[in-house]
């Protein structure tokens, strides 16, 4: 076959980029196209997302690949999970996205169910219960009085809203919309006695679509002003990052953890159903959607925010990544932190966070850049081996290896360390795997491929993997 190109654009919530992907019917080649920053805005007492900035940058690449000659077959947006925008009946946006990160969502569990059940809420949803899950952000907003909420007329997910703003056609993709906490998964669609508690209709959403769906073409707007003249497809992909990431794992057979790496760790299995349990409650496990009807049953981990915020605040250290998580390797200390304690989650310093735990917990507070950055990858890796173990007693299937997919992954410190507490091989690659499987869900959705196998062979044919395994330190 000819060879095709497809627009991936990957954002997440500290930057975003699009990439070109070039398919000759065997193996997928990525090329970075642009690179951005995407930071929160504070304004008004609040934490917000620029939208339409993020909108801007995917015209921008539009227009990079005609002014470079390169023929693009569709594009897929990929994002974060939980946050949204609103649209009125105009169709205009009402107001920045709140982010995720803004504190005014402290507390919003403890007072949403001061009226509801919180078990029967897990079970319509099967969702981990954390404070800036999209029903929570919902209810503290209409609490607050939101005038964007009152007004409503649509209510997307953050990449549904940018394909509305593209092609004009709403939607609400399967496995974004299963991260809010009003998803049911055993019906597939958003549950209506959730939404009535937050006072909204399952109207003011799109249609539920499945990854792989053709949603439209870009608008004439779009067209005249990028010049791209072709009738080029917006496909909704797996539109959250870690589903299109755990689409991209090149697994040969189910026995197998994953671990998305990054600003979050995510950490969990593909299920062919939903675990709703009562360990599965208990432990506050999430089932998370995934494509070809999969689940995505993890737990969500406070990841490699803990060093990049703590990097912000070392002093006389290399600015090379390489060299500076090198330093962990300069010292034995011996410190171990929770990841998810809720002192992590927005402080204003992130060293003196992880300095105030350790003294909490009787255990010497780390001094030098060296000791911050091994507690943080010795902490990281103990919180892993926590959740395979409660992973293994969970799982309808025994997990015999860790597939690592990320920027995360290439950090041979961190993963040699999860290898020797995990006890099991670690299998790092595809580093690019969100991006990755943006592309292959466009593919499958021009009938190139069809199954889930298939994609994974794609991924074995297109990245070289790295291994590593239990040391005898």
């Amino acid at each position: 076959m000819s060879i095709k190109n497809y627009l991936a654009v990957d954002l997440g919530a500290t930057s975003g980029r699009t990439i070109v992907a070039s398919y000759d019917g065997t193996k997928v080649e990525m090329n970075e196209l642009t690179r951005f920053k995407n930071p929160m805005i504070p304004l008004g007492g609040h934490l917000f997302w620029d939208l339409p900035a993020l909108y801007n940058e995917i015209i921008t690449a539009i227009k990079k690949t005609v002014d470079e000659g390169i023929k693009i077959e569709s594009i897929g947006i990929d994002t974060w999970g939980c946050d949204f925008a609103f649209f009125g009946k105009d169709g205009q946006l009402l107001s920045l996205p709140y982010c995720y990160r803004d504190p005014h969502t402290d507390g919003a569990i403890d007072r949403y169910m001061k009226m509801h059940d919180k078990r029967e809420v897990y079970d319509k949803t099967g969702i981990q219960f954390m404070d800036f899950n999209s029903l929570f952000q919902l209810d503290t907003l209409r609490h607050n009085g939101c005038t964007a909420f009152e007004h409503a007329d649509k209510i997307l997910f953050i990449p549904d809203a940018l394909i509305y703003m593209l092609t004009g056609k709403a939607i609400c993709e399967y496995t974004v919309a299963s991260t809010s906490q009003m998803l049911n998964p055993n019906t597939g669609d958003l549950d209506k006695d959730l939404l009535m508690s937050i006072g909204l209709k399952r109207e003011q959403f799109g249609p539920m679509t499945q990854p792989g769906t053709v949603i439209g073409s870009l608008t004439e707007q779009i067209r005249e002003q990028t010049g791209i003249g072709e009738d080029v497809k917006v496909v909704a992909i797996a539109a959250h990052d870690t589903a299109s990431a755990v689409a991209a794992v090149p697994a040969e057979d189910e026995e197998f953890a994953y671990l998305s790496c990054g600003t979050w760790s995510l950490m969990g299995i593909e299920s062919k159903v939903p675990i709703i349990t009562d360990e599965s409650f208990r432990q506050n496990f999430t089932n998370e959607g995934g494509i070809e009807g999969t689940t995505r049953f993890l737990k969500n981990i406070c990841g490699l925010w803990l060093f990049e915020q703590s990097r912000k605040e070392f002093k006389d250290v290399p600015e090379e990544i390489g060299p500076l998580t090198a330093l962990c390797e300069t010292t034995n200390f011996a410190s171990i932190i929770n990841p998810d304690d809720p002192s992590f989650a927005h402080p204003v310093s992130m060293t003196k966070a992880i300095d105030e735990y350790c003294e909490k917990t009787g255990q010497i507070a780390p001094k030098t850049p060296a000791e911050y950055i091994r507690c943080i990858y010795k902490s990281l890796a103990h919180r892993y081996t926590t959740i395979i173990n409660l992973l293994q007693e969970m799982s309808p299937h025994p997990i015999k290896r860790l597939h690592v997919i990320g920027g995360g992954s290439k950090n041979k410190h961190l993963m040699q360390f999860t290898a020797d507490a995990l006890g099991m091989p670690v299998i790092c690659g595809p580093t690019e795997g969100t991006a990755l499987g943006n592309v292959l869900l466009q593919i499958k959705s021009e009938g190139l491929v069809k199954t889930l196998p298939e994609m994974r062979a794609i991924v074995a044919n297109s990245v070289e993997l790295k291994e590593y395994y239990p040391s005898n330190k």
